[in-house]
C-alpha cells in the first residue's frame, strides 16, 4: 500500500529506500519480511471492479476522494471508474454485466428490479440539491406555460425529477411545457442554454446557481425540490443480486472505501477541494466552500449511506402511474442494505469517528 502525500493524495512517484539492520534484531527482521511478504501479496490480489456513475456533480465528492486517495487499493480493490450519463444506460450496462456497480437515479434501478431484473439498491451518495431555475423574465412557475424546460437525458435523474415536479407546480409534463432532453448532465451546462435561448428553465444545484452569480448571471429559482417534497436520488448505489452472492466482499470493500471517503470530505476539505478542481474545474474559494457545507455538512450526502426509502418509496409511486403493478411493491424489495449493516456490525463506522 503506497504511503499518501501531505495533500492525501497517492503520489505520482515513490523512491524506495533500504536499511541496515544489525544482526541481533534478526527475529524482528524476520517477523518484517513477513509482513512485507504478505502486503505485496495482498497488492498482488486487488480486486478488479468497474464503476459506473451518472452527471458531474458535487454528489460524486466522496467516489472521486476514493479514487485519488488510494482508499479502494486500502480495502483491496482495482476500480475503475466510467461515467454513463443516463440512469437507464447505466442499469442496462449493470445487468448485461459491463460494470459491477452502478451509481445513478434509484428510478432506473426500481424500474429494473420490478420489471424482474436481478438489480438491488445496496446504499446512497444522498440526493442532489436540485432548484429549479429560469430565465430573469421568467418570476413564476405558471409563466412556463408554452415554453421549454431542459432535462439532462430521457430517463436521468434530472429527467425524472421535472416529471415529478412541474405537476406540483401545476404544469403538466408534455402537455403545458415541453422537456427537452438537452444531452447534457452537468447543470451549469444546462443553465447556459437558457442565456443561449435554447430553453426557459432546468434543474440547477446550489453550486452553479452560486457559480453564475459570481459571474454576473442571475438567474430566477422558481422552486426547491425539497421543500416542494419531491424526493429524488441522483447517487443511489446499485449492483446485481449475483455480484452480491458471488463477491460479497468486493461489495462491503466498496462501500467502506466510499463511507470512508464520505468522512474524509466532511474532515478533510484540502482533499475534497483538490478532487472538486480536477474533476469538475471549480477554482473559486467561495464556491469550494459552498460546495462542502451543501454536500458534506448538510446531511445531503449522508455519513452512513443506507438506501434513502422516502425518496425509493416516492420513486414506486410515480412509477407506479404508468404501471399500476408496481403499486403492490415495497421498498424493501428492491434494495439490500445488508452489506452496510454487516460493516456497521463490525464496528467500522465507530471506528471512523474515533
Amino acid at each position: 500500500m503506497k504511503s499518501l502525500d501531505k495533500t492525501g493524495f497517492l503520489p505520482e512517484r515513490e523512491n524506495k529506500v533500504g536499511e541496515v539492520i544489525p544482526l541481533f534484531f534478526l527475529a524482528c527482521l524476520v517477523s518484517v519480511l513477513c509482513h512485507i511478504s504478505l502486503t505485496f501479496a495482498q497488492e498482488g490480489k486487488l480486486e478488479r471492479a468497474i464503476v459506473s456513475y451518472a452527471g458531474m456533480s458535487g454528489l460524486r465528492g466522496p467516489l472521486w476522494i476514493a479514487k485519488e486517495t488510494g482508499l479502494f487499493e486500502k480495502y483491496g480493490l482495482d476500480v475503475r471508474l466510467v461515467q454513463i450519463t443516463a440512469g437507464t444506460t447505466s442499469i442496462n450496462a449493470l445487468i448485461a454485466g459491463d460494470v459491477d456497480i452502478a451509481i445513478t437515479t434509484s428510478s432506473a434501478a426500481i424500474a429494473a428490479a420490478l420489471r424482474g431484473a436481478s438489480v438491488t439498491i445496496i446504499a446512497t451518495g444522498g440526493a442532489p440539491p436540485y432548484k429549479l431555475v429560469a430565465h430573469p423574465s421568467v418570476t413564476s412557475a405558471l409563466q412556463l406555460k408554452g415554453k421549454v424546460v431542459g432535462s439532462s437525458q430521457l430517463g436521468s435523474g434530472a429527467d425524472f425529477a421535472l416529471r415529478k415536479l412541474l405537476p406540483k407546480l401545476g404544469l403538466a409534463p408534455s402537455k403545458d411545457v415541453t422537456i427537452l432532453p438537452t444531452g447534457l448532465s452537468e447543470p451549469n451546462k444546462r443553465m447556459l442554454l437558457i442565456f443561449q435561448g435554447r430553453i426557459d428553465a432546468t434543474l440547477g444545484t446550489l453550486e452553479s446557481i452560486l457559480q453564475f452569480e459570481l459571474g454576473g448571471q442571475k438567474l430566477n429559482v422558481l422552486a426547491d425540490l425539497r421543500e416542494m417534497e419531491v424526493y429524488v436520488s441522483g447517487s443511489d448505489i446499485a449492483t446485481t443480486r449475483e455480484f452480491l452472492k458471488n463477491h460479497p466482499h468486493r461489495a462491503k470493500a466498496f462501500l467502506k472505501a466510499f463511507s470512508e471517503a464520505i468522512w474524509t470530505g466532511m474532515n478533510n476539505k484540502e482533499i475534497l477541494y483538490r478532487v472538486y478542481r480536477k474533476y469538475l474545474k471549480v477554482e473559486n474559494v467561495k464556491l469550494l466552500e459552498s460546495m462542502h457545507k451543501s454536500y458534506f455538512l448538510s446531511g445531503t450526502i449522508p455519513i452512513k449511506p443506507y438506501p434513502q426509502l422516502e425518496a425509493i418509496q416516492s420513486d414506486m409511486e410515480f412509477l407506479s402511474l404508468s404501471n399500476p403493478a408496481f403499486k403492490d411493491h415495497k421498498p424493501a424489495d428492491v434494495t439490500d442494505p445488508v452489506p452496510l449493516r454487516e460493516i456497521e456490525g463490525e464496528g467500522f463506522f465507530a471506528r471512523l469517528q474515533r
